[in-house]
Parts: C-alpha cells; sequence; structure tokens
C-alpha cells in the first residue's frame, strides 16, 4: 500500500485534498421539512411508507420546530439536508435552516424557491425524465413539471437538476441532460427505486443506465455532478467486497432504537446522524426509510456517505484514492461547500482522471 503522502504529491490531488481539508468535516442531519406536497410522484419513498402521516397536533409544529434547531445547534450540527413533503412550501421554517447551518434542499420545482433570501442555497431540482415521462410518474400524465422547473430555474446559479433515471427511459437521458444544461443548469444523477422488484433484477435492469451515463459524462464533463466511479457503485450496488444493505448503510439515526444491532456490527457510520420526522420530535432508522429493505434504495445521497466514510478501502492505490477523492470533493461541490469558480474547468478535470 502506498502512503497518502505520495498521492498528494500530485499538485491537483493536493489542491482537492486541501480544498475539502479546509472546508472540514460534516456533521450532518436530514430535516422532512413539512409533511405536505402538492404532487404524489409514483413510488416515491416518503408517502410510500406513510412518513406524511403526524400524530403530533399542527398548531405545535412551529415550536417543535424552534426546538429542534436550537437543539441542533448545541449538538453542532453544521450542515442539514432538507427533505420532505416539497420544502418550497414552507419558506420560513427554510430561511430558519439556511441562516443557521450549511445545507443543501430538494424540490420538485412546482413553485420557485425565492433568490432573495436564498442566495447561496444549492437546489436539488426534481426531474424523472423527459416530458411525458416525468408527466406520467410524477403528475399522473395532468402537467408538464419539467418545462415548469425549466422555466423555475433558468440559469440560476443556486440550482442543479437532479434527474432521477428510470431504467427503461435510460434512452431518453441524453435529451433530459441538454435541455438542463441549454437551460443553464447543471445535472446530478438519481436512481429510481422500484420497491416492488428484488435486488438482483432491479440492479440488472440499471446496466444501461450505467453506460448511458457514461457516455454522457464524457459528452458533456463540465456539466455533470456524477463521476463515473459513484455511477459504477450504486448501479451494481458493491464497493470492494461489501454489497448495498442495511447492514453497510452510513447515514443511520444513532438515537434511533432498532438501529443498535447495525451500529455495533463493525461497519462504518456517521456517528453525529439523524433523520428528523416532520414532526421536528422524532426519528427514523434512515433518510429513506423505516422498514423497506434497503436492497430498494438507490438514493444518491446515502451511496454518497458509504464512498465517503470507507477511506481506507481506498488507500491501496493512487487510482483507488481518486476514486475516492474526487466523490467526496463533488459532493462538497454539489452542496456549496468548497468556493466555486465556474471558470476553471474543474468538473472537466475531475472527469478527466477518472478516465486515464
Amino acid at each position: 500500500m502506498s502512503s497518502l503522502s505520495s498521492y498528494l504529491s500530485d499538485p491537483f490531488l493536493n489542491e482537492l485534498y486541501s480544498q475539502i481539508r479546509k472546508a472540514g468535516s460534516l456533521r450532518s442531519i436530514s430535516i422532512d421539512l413539512t409533511h405536505e406536497c402538492n404532487l404524489r410522484c409514483d413510488g416515491c419513498y416518503y408517502f410510500e411508507e406513510g412518513m406524511d402521516i403526524i400524530a403530533e397536533n399542527k398548531s405545535n409544529l412551529d415550536k417543535a420546530f424552534a426546538e429542534l434547531i436550537d437543539l441542533e445547534i448545541k449538538r453542532g450540527t453544521n450542515f442539514v439536508t432538507i427533505v420532505g413533503g416539497e420544502p418550497s412550501l414552507r419558506l420560513d421554517r427554510l430561511n430558519i435552516i439556511y441562516d443557521n447551518f450549511k445545507m443543501n434542499v430538494a424540490t420538485n420545482g412546482l413553485e420557485k424557491i425565492p433568490f432573495e433570501g436564498f442566495e447561496n442555497m444549492p437546489i436539488g431540482v426534481s426531474v424523472w425524465g423527459d416530458h411525458e415521462t416525468d408527466a406520467k410518474f410524477r403528475s399522473n400524465n395532468k402537467r408538464d413539471l419539467f418545462n415548469i422547473a425549466l422555466k423555475n430555474y433558468k440559469n440560476d446559479s443556486r440550482a442543479f437538476f437532479y434527474y432521477t433515471v428510470i431504467p427503461d427511459q435510460y434512452n431518453e437521458i441524453e435529451s433530459v441532460v441538454k435541455q438542463c444544461i441549454d437551460n443553464g443548469n447543471k445535472v446530478l444523477f438519481n436512481y429510481y427505486s422500484d420497491l416492488r422488484s428484488g435486488w438482483e433484477a432491479h440492479h440488472q435492469s440499471f446496466k444501461k443506465v450505467q453506460l448511458e451515463i457514461d457516455r454522457i459524462i464524457k459528452l458533456y464533463p463540465n456539466h455533470i455532478l456524477t463521476t463515473s466511479y459513484f455511477n459504477q457503485v450504486i448501479t451494481a450496488g458493491k464497493l470492494y467486497e461489501q454489497e448495498w444493505a442495511y447492514s453497510v448503510c452510513t447515514n443511520l439515526s444513532t438515537n434511533y432504537n432498532k438501529n443498535k444491532e447495525r451500529i455495533q456490527n463493525g461497519n462504518p457510520y456517521n456517528p453525529h446522524f439523524r433523520s428528523y420526522n416532520a414532526d421536528f420530535k422524532t426519528t427514523r432508522r434512515c433518510c429513506t426509510g423505516i422498514d423497506r429493505s434497503c436492497d430498494s434504495c438507490f438514493d444518491a445521497w446515502e451511496h454518497f456517505s458509504w464512498i465517503m466514510i470507507n477511506m481506507k478501502m481506498h488507500l491501496n492505490t493512487k487510482n483507488e484514492f481518486i476514486n475516492w477523492l474526487t466523490t467526496m470533493y463533488m459532493f462538497y461541490y454539489i452542496n456549496g461547500l468548497i468556493e466555486k469558480n465556474q471558470e476553471d474547468g474543474i468538473l472537466v478535470k475531475i472527469h478527466s482522471l477518472l478516465e486515464n
């Protein structure tokens, strides 16, 4: 095994690593900002597992939210992932998060999050395919949601499109990506989780998706926030000898009683992490699940964490270290933790590294 110092003798790798170190380590949580949503997307994990059901009296929610923010400031939280429900429906709460933490937010794009007051907030705008496919899965063919989102976030420096690819629609990838690029936005790929099929069948269906995304990265390297390594790990569900499962998931609520056995199994996890429900008091198993099998989870944020926390696995060779470092850097880049110079071609350089 070569040493970390030998890898960092490469000036470009040293620069990437130094920027990550300067930004600092993350003590992260996720919060469902609201239980309400103005859509019901087919297969959405939030509604599939009934996470929109809140026992708490609605009149007490604002108080509970304020108490949660105070608690997490005292705990030392410095990064919050905002999910839901639809966060754009509660700009008041979103503003409080923005004022107190580094953060990102995922939105369906239907209601624009205003620029004023949220100038530096990373926004992941959902799209699930080209116009017809997106409308089918997210609005039962009632509205062209992709077109609405494109108009809402045209040339918005905060926004990237968070493109959930459905395996049967891999042939639409280039068209969707090109429309996002022409709109002045970058693209991060997510991968559709089919809760009805088994692990092997669903993973096999992503092979063509993997190949097409790799091709798109080569065509548009300055606009794609997914690396070829990340694409390989998430579609195959493998990280070296590990297979993706609950036993290796790293974003688990550490105060959730049912996670005790997983936390003690020897695999690394994020010791600070909690995933808060929309009552702002209780936590659940992880970001995207309560009881469902993790075999069906293709969530990009969960898989980012899986790679990032397993740095030691990636130290055997320089190329393996590059795989880890570029994944780590991309996460920091996406979430505004690293200062961006839009003209420095950093994404092209990163994608080029992974081709060599």
